[in-house]
């Protein structure tokens, strides 16, 4: 049964769904659209399935309509952390009891969505057999994490390596196949679910642990007279041995900062805690609090109180030249000067709809402080010319994306992370 899966994957004559279709889910669609594969989409939200249908994508709400005749099954659902930072697997788990209702003998069901180590195999396929079909007997399950970088035109879902295994050999073979053929990038077999599931967090736990260090260091450089940027731009000339990560107002995205609280959670179901990690998640969540704290300081220097100022925040996305606001600490940054009475201004030209104001020249109009969050291409072209000429009085870059020196020069308070 397994060869005749993958020569009907190599020949393109299988039906996929995609169960999904956010951030990972609808570029997954396309590209499988792209290369000539059988597939739809499948989603609860009446604006995912437009948004599909609108790019000539198949997408239904249906679960029966997209289940029915489909060979292989990616689900690709969030996986968020609740208040209390405890991983909530609901969709998940909505969606393999979907499946489950709907799973036909030689079926694979691929997961994609982060999840902690041993949910493939503990939850996943338990959930999938209320079928009455065994796993790995008449069905295939396999976990392979999604890599999407949104906005680097270099590393697409398309060419960047993944790593995949399956709960049998079987499964693990199908699955390599298909995103043999699906994707450019290289794939790799791992030897279980679990070890691939801890892929996923370890990457992106090592890009938390390391933006909390560069944070911590920018608190102690700020208190000790050392740029911080200068700092990172010479270790960097080493060629071995050191990674530069770049210190901030705050970490956002779904990835960085909540993957390491499934790892987290999942320790501690067996009796270890991850002191390094939490601490990391604690320096890392402290960075608003920290970024507010420059701001009093800054326009204490010009004479003003928060309550007394005209304040611009320039970006509310995690990240520069998206769209994508998902735990961005622009909203915590936003709230806090809410609380000590700022009249607040907001603008991003990626998400407008959350903007009170909609250009750049109007965010500018009568300000006291511009409080830069994030790294949109068109905030880095600011010059001090277009800071003086608007009257602004203080800058806290909290992405250190300007030139302190010519804003100082002509008079400005700057502040930066760091530096």
């Amino acid at each position: 049964m397994k060869n005749s899966v993958i020569d009907r994957i190599v020949k393109k004559k299988i039906m996929t769904c995609v169960i999904g279709l956010g951030y990972v889910g609808l570029p997954l669609l396309q590209l499988l659209s792209k290369k000539k594969f059988n597939v739809i989409g499948l989603d609860i939200k009446h604006e995912q399935i437009i948004k599909a249908k609108t790019e000539g994508l198949q997408a239904t709400l249906n679960p029966s309509e997209a289940l029915k005749d489909a060979d292989i099954i990616i689900i690709c659902v969030p996986t968020p952390v609740d208040d209390d930072h405890r991983p909530d697997l609901c969709y998940v788990r909505t969606a393999c009891q979907t499946i489950a209702k709907h799973i036909k003998n030689g079926v694979m069901v691929m997961l994609e969505s982060t999840v902690a180590p041993g949910t493939t195999e503990e939850i996943v396929v338990s959930l999938l057999e209320e079928s009455g079909l065994k796993a790995g007997k008449d069905f295939y399950v396999a976990y392979c994490p999604e890599r999407i970088d949104p906005g680097n035109p270099n590393w697409t879902i398309e060419n960047i390596p993944r790593v995949v295994a399956g709960i049998s050999k079987e499964s693990t073979d199908i699955a390599f196949s298909f995103y043999q053929n699906v994707l450019n990038g290289k794939i790799v077999k791992m030897s279980s679910p679990r070890a691939a599931e801890a892929v996923k967090i370890v990457e992106n736990t090592f890009r938390d642990v390391n933006i909390a260090f560069v944070n911590e260091l920018a608190k102690s450089f700020d208190k000790i007279d050392i740029d911080i940027t200068e700092v990172i731009k010479g270790a960097s000339t080493k060629p071995f041995g050191f990674l530069p990560h770049f210190p901030g107002c705050g970490v956002g995205g779904h990835c960085i900062a909540v993957d390491p609280y499934y790892l987290i959670e999942k320790a501690e179901k067996v009796g270890f805690s991850h002191k390094f990690l939490k601490l990391a998640r604690e320096i890392n969540d402290s960075m608003p609090d920290y970024t507010v704290e420059k701001l009093i300081y800054g326009l204490n220097q010009v004479g003003k109180s928060v309550r007394d100022s005209r304040i611009t925040i320039l970006g509310l996305a995690y990240k520069g030249g998206v769209n994508d606001t998902r735990e961005s600490p622009a909203f915590e940054i936003i709230d806090k000067l809410k609380g000590l009475g700022a009249s607040l201004k907001i603008f991003d030209p990626y998400v407008l709809d959350k903007s009170n104001v909609k250009t750049i020249d109007e965010a500018f109009k009568e300000t006291d402080c511009i409080v830069i969050v994030t790294s949109h291409p068109e905030f880095r072209d600011i010059s001090p010319q277009t800071l003086l000429d608007n009257r602004v009085k203080v800058v806290i870059d909290g992405r250190n994306i300007l030139n302190k020196k010519k804003i100082q020069n002509i008079g400005l308070v700057y502040m930066g992370i760091g530096r």
